[in-house]
């Protein structure tokens, strides 16, 4: 991948980049069909074909090992993260055009919220990119029950001692 492509990223030191992708250039041919239609009054049409391109073209999506990032942006840049640990459900659709031209949207929602977090939209091969988020949403969800679990028996251990001690102090009174 290349680096320059990335400079709004910024990684934790042991994070990876799994997938990155942009919104598939077909997707942007209803706006052209729309866009044509409009042209005859005041280049309406014109705007709107030049805004889909452009927003196409400065969209990222990137799954890391660590969570999701989406980046937008044409004047200005937005970017937005979500954790594995924050995810809660996850889906994919197609349109009737995402049919014929192979791309569609991927859902994420998250604990707590209400709507659709974040959209991965017009992307090649949604339920690919659903199933690995799921995937690696299982996968941290699982190290996350590993460490409570370690915490929990580690706990456990401590509470002994304190007991032993505890006894010994009683028995000697």
């Amino acid at each position: 991948m290349e680096e320059k492509s990335f400079d709004w990223l910024s990684l934790d030191d042991d994070e990876q980049i799994i997938w990155s992708g942009k919104p598939k250039m077909n997707s942007i041919y209803p706006s052209i069909a729309v866009g044509i239609l409009f042209t005859p009054v005041m280049g309406i049409g014109l705007l709107i074909m030049a805004g889909a391109y452009l927003y196409i073209q400065n969209t990222n999506f990137v799954i890391t090992s660590n969570g999701l990032y989406k980046k937008t942006g044409i004047a200005s840049r937005k970017v937005k993260k979500i954790g594995f640990n924050k995810i809660q459900d996850t889906s994919f659709n197609q349109g009737i055009f995402g049919n014929y031209f192979g791309y569609g949207n991927v859902d994420i929602s998250t604990a707590g919220g209400q709507n659709v977090e974040m959209r991965f939209n017009s992307i090649d091969k949604p339920k690919e990119i659903q199933e690995l988020i799921s995937k690696e949403t299982k996968t941290e969800g699982n190290k996350k029950n590993r460490e409570d679990g370690e915490e929990a028996s580690e706990i456990i251990k401590e509470l002994s001692n304190i007991r032993e001690i505890l006894e010994e102090i009683n028995n000697k009174i």
